[in-house]
């Protein structure tokens, strides 16, 4: 119940603050930080249920039918993210509240940061595959929101709509996986589907479901080419960054591929698209941070290079990789979180990230010194930080393959873990080493609100270091047995004894030294490298975008001219071609009646009057003359009615013709003179065609009248019309009853353009803002 209750308050306090924003200015910021924490100490407290297996967090039936439900439940995988989420959230907010302080709109800030932890949340327990997409959506909206924070930024607004687009390019993706599986299973539930590995992987639509569950997982977690957005994302606060970017969002798409791999795992598609994609995005996003000045932009590519690290071990599938990989979630969030807050702290203390104009603010800044060299050894690998048990995972994964692919696969490792050490001494440990600049001056103190939770992780990844069977029975194991590995220990030590590990994580840190001391990060050699980036994923999106933009736009030039008559033709006349490509084929096999009934002299005359009246409309001078020839038209169709014992549609008909007709003569009374704006041609060309038009309907109606009369439908709306709906109307009840969503959207529509009709009316423009014709 403590969950249920934390996940509600998680979407209802935003509406709070967007109701009393003055709660989150000043000190009050701070209990924020109370929603997190309650639902951290409410993952903590099912610790024991998740050892025995998980536990159901909440189920309520949504649409039974369709085997859909909203199912919440906590095992070993989604209770490591869940600690990650709401542990790690805790501190960002109590880290915002202290970054964001000064900010007129910081309440915006946390409601979507409340959004989004509830949406992680949501995904992350979801046992449905309907109810996990749903929130897959939820945390790109509320992402959106997040980098989008600095709306006056035009390259902050970009950044917004590039991950939303890329992002929703893989949710769109999953949707459609899980569409796919519940075909194939009958059901779309999450916690049956490791023992249906048999059943999908066979099925000839396993390769299109293995591609679009990938094709989702990449977007979300940056692999290329995709990874383009996460860098660009870093134009958010950094509170945003260091909770997104490192520890919850971009490892979503890691947690899709772990939560899947049992089911849809051990087969060449998936473990060639995972180690492919992985191993591209780890080697090229580390190559990428040596070109990379700002700290941010720094810390954004060797996020990617580790998220390719965590799906390349992913795709192995064997119980070591992942096991690494699963270790490697947890590894990255206790040293890339605190790396990027101490980024954030930089900032805003010294007004600068540029790597090269930072340097010796150790003396001046030490508990954010302390918290940067942590998190920079973690990252580097060096004992006994729980980061060097993560990087001998992934190399003992490896070397327990014990083929050619897999020593590649190594070779990758290694140059990818180099690169990286590389990247965490510039951010974590350069800003702070030597000496300051002349004229930097003694910055103010930023406060412990601000070091405290950046150095409380670098202390954790010291602490999970120092006695790694703690993590790794409590987190590690409760979440490789959701994996497909059941029963098994993931033991985590800090010393595997002498070997080729040991030997390849010592080459690493020597590797990583020497590059440290002979490679400085250098702003002319960012700038060549910056020409490459015309050939880069991103810039080749940018120019598909420009060219798709172009075409659409001139293709809009072309169609939407702003005369209402060439829109009508332009719709009747498809409308026609696609209805006469049906029909005309049935005419000539003869499959149309042709037989026509008696015809009776009332039904003559009603036929010469309504000739009659249209005629006077299409050739008379008169608007009102037109309008009331209409009328006239409507009408001689209700007599019609009449004749065929439809009294009902009779009366619609009139009611409808009526106030039409009196609309049209309240607006025709206002306009100018008849003019007229068609040339003869254009007049007989669409006379032709509305007569086609009309042909191709009565040719419809026919065909309509060939198809077997089925009552089926009739029938049970004759049947349950009283006894469901208590009603006697068959015609209304179906209306407001059994069709009440429709007539609900109808209305809707209808009011929606009432308020567009109102808003012409109440439009009065001045003679130099009226459009040229």
């Amino acid at each position: 119940m403590l969950l249920v209750t934390g996940l509600a308050l998680s979407f209802l306090y935003p509406l709070f603050l967007a109701v009393w924003p003055g709660w989150v200015r000043g000190r009050r910021a701070y209990w924020t930080a109370a929603v997190p924490a309650l639902l951290f100490l409410g993952c903590l407290q099912a610790w024991e249920q998740v050892m025995q297996g998980g536990m159901v967090i909440l189920d309520l039936p949504w649409a039974p039918s369709l085997g859909v439900s909203l199912t919440f439940t906590l095992d070993g995988l989604s209770f490591l993210f869940s600690l990650l989420i709401t542990g790690i959230g805790t501190l960002i907010f109590l880290y915002a509240s202290a970054y964001m302080k000064g900010y007129a709109d910081s309440a915006r800030l946390f409601g979507w940061l409340g959004i989004f932890m509830g949406s992680m949340l949501g995904l992350v327990w979801s046992d449905n595959v309907i109810t996990l997409f749903i929130f897959w959506e939820l945390t790109s909206i509320s992402s959106f929101f997040l980098i989008g924070y600095y709306q006056e930024d035009q390259a902050s607004r970009q950044s917004a709509r590039t991950a939303l687009a890329v992002t929703g390019l893989g949710g769109l993706a999953l949707l459609a996986a899980g569409l796919l599986i519940g075909q194939e299973t009958g059901g779309y539930g999450l916690a049956g589907l490791q023992d249906l590995q048999g059943l999908l992987t066979a099925s000839p639509l396993y390769p299109l479901i293995a591609v679009l569950v990938m094709l989702a997982a990449f977007t979300k977690s940056a692999q290329f080419p995709f990874h383009f957005w996460l860098p660009g994302a870093m134009k958010a606060p950094t509170p945003v960054s260091a909770y997104l970017h490192s520890a919850t969002m971009v490892k979503a798409g890691v947690y899709l591929l772990l939560r899947f791999s049992p089911s849809l795992g051990g087969t060449e598609w998936w473990t060639w698209g995972l180690t492919a994609a992985g191993g591209i995005t780890m080697v090229y996003a580390a190559w990428q941070t040596l070109f990379r000045t700002d700290l941010k932009a720094l810390l954004a590519y060797s996020t990617v290079s580790a998220l390719g690290i965590m799906v390349f071990m992913t795709g192995w599938g064997t119980e070591a990789a992942i096991k690494a990989a699963v270790g490697f979630v947890l590894v990255h969030a206790l040293y890339k979180a605190p790396l990027f807050l101490v980024a954030g702290i930089l900032d805003k203390v010294t007004g600068t990230r540029e790597v090269t104009q930072l340097a010796g603010w150790g003396r001046a800044l030490p508990f954010t010194a302390a918290a940067g060299l942590l998190a920079a050894l973690s990252n580097a690998g060096l004992p006994p930080f729980l980061g060097f048990v993560g990087k001998d995972l992934v190399y003992e994964a490896l070397l327990a393959q014990g083929n050619s692919v897999a020593l590649w696969g190594m070779a990758l490792a290694f140059v990818t873990n180099v690169l990286l050490l590389w990247a965490g001494l510039q951010a974590g440990l350069r800003p702070f080493a030597g000496k300051p600049a002349p004229g930097s001056g003694r910055p103010l103190s930023p406060g412990a609100w601000l070091w405290g939770p950046p150095l409380l992780l670098a202390l954790l990844g010291l602490v999970a270091g120092c006695w790694p069977s703690w993590p790794g029975n409590w987190l590690v194991t409760p979440a490789l047995r959701v994996t497909g590995f059941p029963g098994r220990e993931a033991a985590l030590a800090l010393w595997h004894g002498y070997g080729p590990v040991l030997a390849l994580s010592a080459a690493t840190l020597l590797s990583g030294a020497l590059l440290a001391v002979f490679i400085q990060p250098s702003a002319t050699r960012s700038q060549r490298w910056m020409r490459w980036e015309r050939i880069a994923p991103e810039a080749v999106v940018h120019a598909g975008y420009r060219v798709f933009s172009t075409a659409a736009t001139r293709i809009t030039r072309l169609l939407q001219n702003g005369y209402l008559r060439h829109y009508v033709f332009a719709v009747t006349l498809f409308l026609l071609v696609v209805t006469a490509i049906q029909l005309v084929p049935l005419l000539a096999d003869g499959q149309l009646p042709y037989r026509i009934a008696a015809v009776t002299v009332y039904e003559v005359m009603i036929l010469v009057m309504m000739a009659a009246s249209i005629g006077f409309t299409v050739f008379t001078r008169s608007r009102l003359v037109a309008v009331a020839s209409l009328g006239v038209t409507g009408y001689a169709i209700c007599l019609l009615f009449v004749f065929y014992s439809a009294p009902d549609l009779a009366m619609t008909q009139f009611t409808i013709d009526t106030l039409t007709v009196i609309l049209f003569v309240l607006v025709v009374f206002r306009l100018p003179r008849y003019l007229t704006f068609s040339t003869p041609a254009i007049r007989w060309r669409d006379g032709i065609q509305a007569l086609a038009f009309g042909a191709v309907i009565f040719l419809l109606i026919l065909a309509v009248l060939a198809e077997p009369v089925t009552r089926e439908v009739g029938d049970y709306y004759a049947r349950n019309a009283y006894l469901l709906a208590k009603g006697k109307n068959v015609v209304n009840v179906i209306l407001v009853d059994f069709r009440g969503l429709d007539t609900l959207v109808e209305i809707s529509v209808l009011a929606v353009a009432a308020i567009g009709v109102f808003g012409l009316l109440k439009l009065r423009l001045k003679p130099t803002e009226w459009p040229e014709k």
